[in-house]
């Protein structure tokens, strides 16, 4: 059996699969580089845009610790994020032995009561978490940029005026003897009425307690977040975890905060970039990079580890307040995150680093995805990846150590949710990379490059278009996707169109149904299934010191 050593700070849906492999299998001899067993770290931003880094162009952003991550590793040019190629068809949540997480687990928590913790990350593979368990919002700033205040408020004063517009009937009715009721159903609709009133100027402070908080494993540390303390405190808790487990082999995931709204960032950050807050927090975060590669040094496991750091999406543009942007850059790609298939919001930094191992300063243009890491680092752990179901992912150690010149990947499915909107496929006789639209969503307003005006594109319905033909373009040539290819344009249209469409329908035969796991009526939001520290509504707690 492996002895790896996970620790979770924090982590995404793909994990939870990957941690059990590693440790539940039988070693695999199948190369000396795997029978090295390497320390592994996982470092995920959020909603960082490709563009924002130096490394992959930006010249005004100061990210030098991320940049050194590159020129002493192998940088991927085109790493797809797997947020947007995964079907929850592929979904598979099994258990491991030693996993460590670190920051925001984004999954769920509990299914029918406050505290069985049925989706916590220690039922999934990890060992130990430290982190959000829920998503950082807007609202837990109380920002103006809302992804659930706004629309709850917006329910509940509409049933507040559904409410007193009953009461008010029914005494009109009573005062003039045409409904023939008591003054009981009148006075609870009025109460009713007043309580929902109430309740919508106060769902914002009950967010706020009820969703964001930190957990240690199982236990509530600080309910609600002091977000002056968050960054400290998980650099103290992933300096820790290294210290304690130097002589390894160990996997652990640190899973930032950043750069999601509502961008929290420390005050010696603050208006020290070119880019407003965004920039503040894209600078604190790659400060945070370097802190934890200090500690690799001081700790002798620079050496010894693989490093591996990425983004979950592009750069999210509908974040955006009059003329100030709070989302990311995806420099000369178009859209961002949730459109589907466009580039700015899947395409994403990819950066490994191994000193001694993997080539310094290599440059990789081939298509690789996020979900290439599952089976990398099952290799790399010695296990062997299940045979019993279809892997997307592709081990990426070839084409990192040069043995390989080009990626498995062949095709690639781009989705939104559960619907498929485009597909890319590698013609590597000719040295293509083809790009077919079969939907993409209708950007607001008229001639924008985004949903302005909404939290996200939508997926399906009346705000998507459906393309008949779909939409052709050749990423060598046109990575902005700014050039739609015709058949008046592209001798070979109508042969790209069905080798791309022939791999959907044999990909299609791969899935099988599964319920959805974003079920709107499954799955929605119930205040007394949120953990409470204290007597509820006295969600309040603050149960460890401050950050040395």
């Amino acid at each position: 059996m492996l002895h790896l050593h996970h620790s979770c700070l924090c982590f995404r849906s793909w994990l939870p699969a990957m941690l059990a492999v590693l440790l539940s299998l039988a070693p695999s001899a199948s190369s000396d580089i795997s029978a090295s067993r390497p320390n592994i770290l996982l470092l995920m931003a959020d909603d960082l845009g490709i563009g924002d880094i130096g490394c992959y162009g930006n010249n005004t952003m100061r990210t030098p610790n991320i940049d050194r991550l590159a020129e002493d590793g192998v940088k991927l040019t085109q790493h797809i994020s797997a947020a947007s190629l995964c079907t929850p068809s592929r979904a598979a949540f099994l258990t491991g032995r030693y996993p460590v997480r670190s920051g925001k687990w984004h999954l769920g928590l509990n299914c029918e009561s406050a505290s069985d913790h049925c989706h916590h990350p220690l039922h999934h593979g990890f060992d130990h978490f430290y982190g959000m368990p829920f998503s950082l919002m807007g609202d837990c700033a109380r920002w103006e940029l809302s992804e659930k205040r706004v629309n709850l408020e917006q329910k509940l004063n509409f049933l507040f005026q559904v409410l007193a517009l009953v009461a008010l009937t029914l005494v009109a009715g009573k005062l003039t003897h045409l409904i023939p009721v008591s003054w009981m159903p009148v006075i609870w609709s009025a109460l009713s009425a007043v309580l929902l009133l109430a309740s919508s100027y106060f769902v914002g402070a009950l967010i706020v307690h009820a969703d964001c908080f930190l957990m240690r494993n199982h236990t509530i540390t600080e309910q609600p977040m002091c977000f002056q303390r968050t960054t400290p405190l998980i650099l103290q808790e992933v300096a820790s975890f290294l210290k304690r487990n130097k002589h390894g082999p160990f996997l652990l995931f640190v899973s930032f905060l950043h750069v999601h709204i509502p961008l929290i960032t420390m005050e010696n950050f603050l208006g020290k970039s070119l880019h407003g807050l965004y920039g503040d927090n894209v600078e604190e975060m790659d400060w945070m990079v370097g802190r934890i590669l200090d500690t690799l040094d001081v700790e002798g496991l620079s050496n010894s580890t693989l490093i591996y750091f990425t983004s979950d999406h592009g750069g999210s543009l509908e974040n955006q307040l009059g003329n100030t942007q709070y989302g990311g850059w995806n420099g000369i790609y178009k859209g961002g995150k949730g459109m589907g298939g466009w580039e700015g919001g899947i395409r994403v930094p990819g950066i490994f680093r191994w000193p001694g191992v993997l080539p310094a300063g290599r440059v990789i243009g081939e298509p690789t995805s996020l979900m290439d890491v599952f089976p990398t680092v099952v290799r790399l752990a010695g296990g062997e990846v299940p045979q019993d179901r279809v892997i997307d992912g592709q081990d990426l150690l070839p084409l990192l150590l040069g043995t390989a010149q080009h990626s498995d990947h062949e095709f690639l499915m781009h989705y939104c949710e559960r619907f498929l909107h485009a597909a890319r496929w590698h013609q590597r006789d000719r040295g293509t990379m083809w790009k077919v639209h079969f939907v993409t969503p209708v950007f607001q307003p008229e001639g924008a490059g985004a949903c302005y005006g909404r939290k996200v594109c939508p997926c399906f319905g009346e705000k998507v278009v459906h393309h008949d033909p779909p939409l052709l373009f050749d990423l060598s040539r046109d990575p902005s996707e700014t050039h739609i290819l015709t058949p008046a344009s592209e001798p070979v249209f109508y042969q790209v169109m069905e080798r791309v469409q022939q791999a959907v329908w044999e990909h299609q035969r791969t899935l099988s149904p599964v319920p959805l796991q974003l079920d709107r009526l499954g799955n929605i939001w119930r205040p007394w299934l949120q953990p409470c520290c204290g007597p509820f509504p006295l969600c309040w707690c603050l149960r460890e010191d401050d950050p040395q």
